[in-house]
């Protein structure tokens, strides 16, 4: 088993001038490539919340040419319509905590990445940003080639391209997840015949508890791991 971290995620900064962001097909691409050079068995890959997007994106763009890097792969509670989960962190209870806590994180990573390269994005908008929609519009668009942050969740959602995915592939999603609306996920008409969809009533993000209280998170895992292995 192998577990990839994208660029800035593994404990120690990159050495580029980019990040990583959440349509980065590119780097899955590097990834898997990887993987695959050093593991010449079948390769099953899974992403979880954003990485799960990147990977659906990665699907998306390579078509049939996926299946010479995977034999099947599945997005866990991917927010592929980045545009609708963006706006709901930013909103009431998810601001407040979640959002506040994503960038008491990000914020200091993206002042490191200046230290690296003095001017590369607009420090004071940075320092400014209260909102994960400000801090992409300061930070991850403009250091990934993006015009702003609405081109950025535009042209970065996995879920415009899920139609064009050619490998068989899950995408789970819970439709009470706090970050994730229910209204913005993919239905089966939006997605290829090879995409599986399946969108339990409960489970949150990334917590399908089962059980008695306080439960455990092994269903879960179990349950991808069994279609990934017998369809």
């Amino acid at each position: 088993m192998v577990v990839p971290h994208f660029r800035g995620c593994s404990g120690a900064i990159n050495t580029a001038p980019r990040a990583y962001h959440s349509g980065d097909h590119e780097e899955i691409e590097w990834m898997l490539t990887q993987i695959r050079t050093k593991h010449k068995g079948p390769t099953f890959a899974v992403g979880i919340s954003l990485g799960g997007n990147a990977l659906m994106r990665w699907a998306g763009e390579m078509g049939h040419a996926a299946a010479k890097l995977v034999h099947a792969l599945a997005a866990v509670c991917a927010p592929v319509d980045l545009t609708a989960s963006g706006h709901a962190i930013d909103t009431g209870f998810n601001k407040a905590v979640y959002a506040r806590m994503f960038l008491s994180s990000m914020k200091p990573r993206a002042m490191d990445k200046l230290q690296q390269f003095p001017g590369l994005f607009d420090a004071q908008a940075l320092r400014a940003a209260s909102t994960l929609y400000e801090f992409d519009n300061a930070f991850t668009a403009p250091l990934h080639g993006f015009q702003n942050v609405e081109d950025y969740w535009r042209r970065a959602s996995a879920k415009p391209v899920l139609s064009n995915v050619q490998v068989p592939a899950l995408v789970l999603n819970a439709r009470n997840d706090p970050f994730i609306p229910a209204s913005c996920l993919p239905t089966q008409k939006q997605v290829s015949d090879q995409v599986t969809l399946w969108q339990p009533e409960q489970g949150g993000h990334v917590g399908f508890t089962s059980g008695r209280f306080p439960g455990d998170l092994k269903e879960m895992p179990s349950a991808v791991m069994d279609w990934m292995t017998h369809g």
